[in-house]
């Protein structure tokens, strides 16, 4: 179905304000350690649960069934573009997120610090998460790597023990896979191309990880590095061409921000603290139309296994929502991206709960924000891609179809 082609020519503009919450890899499965609940059935959240019962809720699917999605594509999915068609890769999103210039041709990629033993082995693909401070002076060292091969080397940091390598000259193209094999205990992967266009892209990069890890060597935990998303910058339509939304992002993660800034949305102070961010809505809330607030520690704290740390992450959600809602919006949706689920420590492809909050929404039998509760809501099953028609329509901004 051409949902753009139907969307298109219903979009109408009015005043109504629009907020989308978005915990990161809120998504989970049961844990028979603790109750055999969720983090989101184990965390007391009396606020989302009162919206629940006044809201209608379900849970959608980032790409298709059984399918795992990356950041990249659950964000690009709850923002009603097809995962399936429209891709920006990984390594574009880091390198704009941190305010970096990206120009046609560049090959980006996003880049973890890790850590390697004597054999080469990966033991920590995070580096023992080191704090950004370590990640600055290390990305300094390899700022010595300023050419190879006739192409221009940018290197920097971005939190934790993230940073961007960014590849710019002639006769470059991203159709390389990731040196990062997902799993301790491997050897990083060598860069091939997936196109024999790729075969120079693929050289250069080879040789800037053999000059990286020489110079790391005597850094440990952080004496290697692995490379994911390596992409080049796509062109696609912004939500003001799209859905005619003046659109605002308040998230502090440089990948999230730069799918924002690539879709056209003014990027807004991010403090670290979650009532930080919902007062940023608050100062701002007349000026855009659409605010895409982002928590990323549900996520991190699902990839790491720790339970009791997602559930402390809802929980000061739940706790800090009345300051969003002391601007309540015409629509309000809580949802994430994917699922993380605790017992996986990875993203999964299991639906994501999700909660649409409106004057019109309404309602159905669920009486808390949780998965199983989700799976009973008024919304069903869906793809992500819909939600924002969904949203839409509860914000009045779609006239009726057809005569």
């Amino acid at each position: 179905m051409d949902t753009d082609g139907i969307m298109e020519g219903l979009i109408k503009e009015n005043n109504s304000k629009i907020v989308m919450v978005v915990m990161d890899g809120l998504g989970d499965i049961r844990s028979p350690e603790f109750d055999n609940k969720t983090p989101l059935e184990y965390a007391k959240t009396p606020n989302m649960d009162a919206l629940a019962r006044e809201s209608v809720c379900g849970r959608h699917i980032p790409v298709m069934p059984g399918i795992t999605p990356g950041s990249g594509p659950g964000h690009l999915g709850i923002f009603g573009y097809d995962p399936k068609k429209v891709v920006i890769g990984r390594g574009v999103l880091e390198a704009v997120g941190l305010g970096l210039e990206l120009k046609h041709g560049d090959v980006a990629a996003r880049a973890n610090f890790a850590t390697l033993d004597d054999s080469g082995r990966i033991t920590d693909r995070r580096a023992g998460r080191i704090p950004t401070e370590k990640n600055e002076e290390l990305c300094g060292i390899l700022g010595e790597i300023k050419e190879i091969d006739g192409v221009e080397i940018i290197v920097r940091p971005g939190k934790g023990h993230r940073f961007v390598v960014i590849l710019r000259g002639e006769n470059l193209n991203p159709a390389v896979n990731d040196t990062d094999p997902q799993h301790e205990g491997h050897v990083p992967l060598k860069a091939e191309p997936q196109k024999e266009e790729a075969a120079f892209t693929a050289s250069v990069i080879n040789k800037f990880v053999e000059r990286a890890e020489r110079l790391l060597h005597n850094h440990h935990p952080a004496n290697g590095i692995l490379l994911r998303g390596i992409s080049s910058r796509p062109k696609i339509p912004g939500f003001k061409e799209k859905y005619k939304l003046e659109a605002a992002a308040i998230a502090s993660y440089p990948m999230y921000r730069g799918i924002a800034d690539l879709l056209g949305m003014t990027l807004l102070p991010a403090p670290d603290s979650i009532e930080g961010l919902f007062k940023t809505y608050l100062e701002f809330h007349n000026k855009y139309d659409f605010f895409f607030i982002h928590v990323k520690g549900t996520d991190q704290a699902g990839e790491d296994g720790e339970f009791l740390t997602k559930v402390n992450v809802i929980e000061k959600v739940d706790r800090a929502l009345p300051i969003l809602l002391e601007k309540k919006p015409n629509v309000l949706a809580i949802t994430g991206d994917h699922s993380s689920p605790c017992p996986m420590r990875s993203h999964s492809w299991h639906p994501v709960p999700v909660l649409v909050n409106s004057q019109f929404c309404g309602s159905d039998d669920a009486v808390r924000f949780t998965e199983n509760q989700c799976n009973i809501g008024g919304l069903g099953f869906f793809e992500s891609r819909h939600l924002m028609p969904l949203i839409m329509a509860n914000a009045l901004r779609l006239d009726k179809y057809g005569a």
